[in-house]
């Protein structure tokens, strides 16, 4: 899944709060961050843990107001 984290929030700890409260391990496979385009930042993501961590952890990106683009639904180990 892809995860843009837009300026207001680039000094919050929005990705590494993941583990802590949600219990997901978060593997970071790619980062897009650009001078050309100082209004977000991109992280490709993958979620591990069980669906209801997984979901409370979108849950709370959610909340953020974040942008969050992904292809199909959580699954028991990872999504």
């Amino acid at each position: 899944m892809q995860v843009r984290i837009t300026k207001d929030l680039h000094e919050e700890p929005v990705i590494s709060r993941l583990l802590p409260h949600y219990g997901v391990t978060v593997i970071i496979a790619d980062t897009q961050v650009s001078a050309n385009v100082p209004q977000y930042s991109c992280f490709d993501l993958e979620l591990r843990g069980t669906v209801s961590q997984i979901e409370s952890a979108l849950t709370y990106l959610d909340e953020l107001d974040l942008q969050v683009l992904h292809e199909s639904s959580p699954e028991e180990d990872g999504w």
